[in-house]
C-alpha cells in the first residue's frame, strides 16, 4: 500500500427536516440558492463541478463526491481531507430560514486508508467527531447513539455511525440506503477511469465515455447519469431515477484504489421494476471486481428483513465469488437498523 495518496473513503452526512409549512413551501430545501450552497461547500473545502435536477430532487457532483437536496432531506458525502462536519450548522441555519426544523441527523464513514493525513477531528478517535456533531445539533434531537461496527475478520475496516433523532420511530420506514465501499480494485477494470494521453475531451464527455466503457450505465438503465471525469484520473457520477438517487466515486490508482457505490432503494423495488437490492449490488460491484468489499445497509424502522441480507450474500457468492466474512447489526433509536457486511473472494 502507498505511504500516502488520495483518500477515497467518504464522510457522509444526512439531515432530515420537518416541514411545518408544507402547503406554502413544497420545494423546501430546494429553495436554497446556489450562492448559499456554495458558501457552505467552501467551508467544507469542495465545489460543485456538475449538476442535474428532476421533479423530486437536485443532484450535485462535487470536486470531492456528491450532494443531494430533497424538499426535506439533504445528503452530502465528501472524500479526501474535506471538513464535512463544518456544514452542519450552516445547513441547519439555511433550513430554519425556510421554516424547516431539524428532525434527524446521521453521520457515517468507513475507516480511512490514510488516517494520519486527515485534519482534526477525523485523525483521532471517532468520539471526537461525535462530540462536534452533537455540539452542532439542537437539544430536540434527544434520541442519540454512536457505534463503531468492527468486523472480526478485518478490524481495520470498521463502520462508524452516529445518529440523532427527535422521534423514537423512524420517519422513512420503507427506504433502504445501501453504502458500498470497495478497495483493491481489479487493475484492468480500474484502467477505465484514467484519462488517455492526448485526450482533449472535456470532463463531461470523458465522464460519459468512462460510464459506457466501465459498464456503469448498466447498473440501473432507468437512471439519468450525470458523470464527471477528473484529470489525470478519477470519476464521479450521480444517478437520477424518479425520487431515487445513486452515486459512484472512483479513485483508481494502484496501491490505494477505491470505489464507492450508494443508492436509496425500497424493499418493494423488485415489485415495481427497479430490481432487487442484491441484483443492483451485484451489477455495481462487478464493474470494479474488488478484493475487499464492505456493505452498510440502513433499514428504516421495522422493515428490516433478514432474508434480504441473506439474499445479498447468496447472490454475491454465486455471481461474483465473494464470501461474506462478517455480518454485524446494530439498532439506532429513531434511525432504523444498520447491517454491516464484509466480503472477500472465496479463494482468500
Amino acid at each position: 500500500m502507498a505511504v500516502s495518496g488520495f483518500e477515497g473513503f467518504e464522510k457522509r452526512l444526512e439531515l432530515r427536516f420537518f416541514n411545518d409549512d408544507n402547503n406554502k413551501n413544497p420545494m423546501g430545501l430546494r429553495l436554497i440558492d446556489f450562492e448559499s450552497l456554495d458558501q457552505v461547500l467552501t467551508q467544507v473545502q469542495c465545489t460543485v463541478v456538475s449538476a442535474v435536477a428532476n421533479h423530486s430532487f437536485d443532484a450535485y457532483v462535487l470536486s470531492e463526491s456528491s450532494l443531494f437536496v430533497y424538499p426535506t432531506k439533504l445528503i452530502i458525502k465528501t472524500c479526501g481531507t474535506t471538513q464535512l462536519l463544518k456544514s452542519i450548522r450552516p445547513f441547519i441555519h439555511l433550513a430554519r430560514s425556510l421554516n424547516l426544523t431539524l428532525r434527524a441527523c446521521r453521520y457515517s464513514r468507513g475507516s480511512f486508508i490514510f488516517p494520519t493525513a486527515q485534519p482534526f477531528p477525523y485523525n483521532t478517535a471517532f468520539k471526537d467527531e461525535v462530540t462536534i456533531v452533537e455540539d452542532s445539533l439542537p437539544k430536540s434531537l434527544r434520541y442519540r447513539k454512536a457505534s463503531v461496527m468492527t468486523p472480526s475478520n478485518n478490524p481495520s475496516r470498521a463502520w462508524h455511525v452516529f445518529t440523532a433523532s427527535a422521534d423514537v420511530e423512524p420517519d422513512e420506514r420503507d427506504v433502504v440506503v445501501v453504502e458500498v465501499c470497495m478497495t483493491e480494485l481489479d487493475r484492468v477494470n480500474a484502467l477505465s477511469f484514467f484519462r488517455r494521453k492526448g485526450d482533449e475531451k472535456n470532463s463531461d464527455s470523458a465522464g460519459r465515455e468512462m460510464t459506457r466503457l466501465s459498464g456503469i450505465d448498466t447498473i440501473n438503465e432507468n437512471a439519468f447519469i450525470c458523470d464527471f471525469a477528473f484529470d489525470p484520473c478519477g470519476y464521479s457520477m450521480n444517478g437520477v431515477d424518479g425520487d431515487r438517487y445513486s452515486t459512484i466515486h472512483v479513485t483508481p490508482e494502484d496501491g490505494f484504489s477505491y470505489a464507492s457505490f450508494e443508492c436509496g432503494l425500497s424493499l418493494y423495488d423488485d415489485e415495481d421494476g427497479h430490481g432487487d437490492i442484491a441484483e443492483v449490488l451485484s451489477r455495481a460491484i462487478d464493474v470494479f471486481r474488488p478484493s475487499c468489499v464492505s456493505i452498510a445497509t440502513t433499514y428504516g424502522g421495522e422493515d428490516y428483513d433478514h432474508e434480504v441480507t441473506k439474499r445479498v450474500e447468496r447472490v454475491l457468492a454465486k455471481k461474483l465469488g465473494l464470501k461474506c466474512r462478517s455480518r454485524l447489526m446494530d439498532e439506532f433509536p429513531g434511525s432504523g437498523t444498520v447491517v454491516f457486511q464484509s466480503f472477500t473472494p472465496r479463494r482468500r
